[in-house]
């Protein structure tokens, strides 16, 4: 039989599995990146270290695959009408992720850890649920023929001001989401066509 990762073994329980992942946001908000190891992870969670080596490889992956899961919860916002409300409300939801969630305490543990190891950061690359997400959000409010810029420029310029605001330690209430998504709007949005 064959697991969710395409590993050779039993299928995992969907309930150690949510122990796993609730587990190491925990350890990471406590500990620090750093300090948590797979035994901790399985020690918290209540289950074998077999059981957490069944199934991943790294406390990276854990960590990325538990704060991935939230990020896409946590970072799924009502569609608006209006392109600026839309997307104001999805920035809204990105500071609140990175600033008070568990999951986006530990995606940004990971964030630090992928600039000085390689294989997080290939794992980051692979996997990006705000990618992801910015870009479901990128795509209502500006659909096909609006867009000026290439989604993945388009991802970036839209929560790049985020991350570099809360990763360099500033205050997030400082933060205008309406004015960021005005500002994204006249940047990457086509001009209308003139007659």
């Amino acid at each position: 039989m064959v697991s969710e990762h395409g590993k050779v073994g039993r299928p995992r329980s969907e309930e150690a599995r949510a122990a796993v992942l609730h587990a190491v946001d925990d350890l990471v908000v406590e500990l620090g990146y750093g300090a948590v190891t797979l035994k901790g992870i399985a020690q918290r969670a209540g289950v074998s270290r077999q059981t957490v080596y069944r199934w991943w490889t790294t406390k990276a992956e854990i960590l990325l695959e538990a704060s991935a899961t939230d990020a896409l919860q946590e970072l799924d916002v009502p569609a608006h009408d209006d392109p600026v409300d839309e997307l104001t409300a999805y920035l809204k939801a990105l500071i609140a992720f990175l600033t008070t969630s568990d999951a986006g305490a530990a995606y940004r543990a990971l964030i630090g850890e992928a600039q000085h190891d390689k294989a997080v950061r290939a794992l980051l690359s692979d996997t990006d649920p705000i990618g992801s997400s910015a870009a479901a959000v990128i795509g209502r409010a500006l659909p096909a023929g609006v867009l000026a810029i290439p989604m993945s420029q388009a991802t970036a310029l839209l929560v790049g001001p985020v991350f570099f605001w809360i990763l360099s330690g500033r205050q997030p209430r400082d933060l205008d989401p309406g004015e960021l998504a005005g500002d994204f709007l006249r940047r990457a949005a086509s001009p209308p066509a003139r007659s």
